[in-house]
């Protein structure tokens, strides 16, 4: 069903079920591909540029006092 109407990761997993069993191991599946698919160069990019604007913002706090 996910796969026929375009579904994303992250709607499975918001996905409310009424079967609580079901839709935990829906929920365990979707997270446990998210996590072994996750893009570690763009993470790590990602976290290196977050440090950079942290540190400029502080830089740029400090001029203005």
């Amino acid at each position: 069903m996910a796969m026929k109407h375009n579904l994303g990761m992250n709607k499975i997993l918001g996905t409310i079920h009424i079967y609580p069993t079901l839709a935990e191991m829906n929920k365990y599946a979707a997270g446990e591909w998210k996590r072994a698919h996750k893009p570690e160069k763009v993470l790590s990019w990602l976290e290196k540029f977050h440090r950079w604007q942290r540190s400029d913002q502080s830089k740029s706090s400090r001029f203005q006092d």
